[in-house]
């Protein structure tokens, strides 16, 4: 059964962040205090997984590994609940976070039967992605905050060039001519923002 995702980071002013925070926070720390959530960050943590190429046929406790980083990644259902309307018919990710973004204040990957930050946190292994703000893609954070973890962020996505080849192998996305990859996307935006003044909202939905 095929499915489509989005992973979208946004940039808004402080008072759309503050507005924002109510419907979506909670939904956030919810999928993150899942009672899996934890146990399979910690997982992936000890032992990243080898070569995606090598997923196709694994063994038993490869395909356990495998099938938890996948579920670790996917968008949670909570997060999932609030941008598609199902806990609020009156609120809607694509009309009320990314309605009226721009090019520059905005980065999305869209893919079919994939997952935009399961390919990225593979790709950057899981050192570099718990330097990230939020937890797996999502997050809601004030101007302030965004300036704060730029640091974190140039440590998590800036990448010497033998680094950046082996991590491109990684990254499983088919990307149509011109579009921004995961790789690049998330730091562009932060750094717009941090210069901006303005807040982010990451978040990663099914769009159906």
């Amino acid at each position: 059964m095929g499915f489509t995702s989005a992973w979208a980071i946004s940039s808004h002013t402080d008072e759309v962040v503050t507005d924002l925070g109510p419907r979506l926070l909670p939904a956030m720390r919810a999928d993150r205090a899942h009672p899996d959530a934890g146990r399979r960050w910690s997982a992936w943590q000890r032992q990243p997984l080898p070569d995606h190429r090598t997923w196709y046929s694994p063994d038993g406790e490869a395909r356990d590994a495998i099938a938890s980083f996948q579920a670790l990644t996917a968008p949670g259902r909570h997060v999932d609940d609030v941008c598609d309307g199902s806990t609020d018919p009156s609120f809607h990710v694509l009309d009320d976070v990314w309605e009226g973004q721009d090019e520059d204040g905005m980065f999305i990957s869209v893919h079919h039967k994939e997952y935009a930050v399961s390919s990225l946190f593979h790709a950057i292994g899981p050192t570099r992605a718990a330097l990230l703000p939020g937890w797996c893609g999502t997050f809601l954070l004030s101007a302030a905050q965004v300036r704060a973890s730029l640091p974190l962020v140039e440590r998590a996505l800036t990448l010497a060039p033998t680094e950046r080849a082996a991590v491109e192998d990684q990254d499983w996305l088919d990307y149509t001519e011109g579009e921004e990859s995961v790789l690049d996307g998330p730091l562009r935006v932060w750094r717009a923002a941090a210069r901006q003044g303005l807040g982010l909202c990451g978040v990663a939905v099914h769009l159906c």
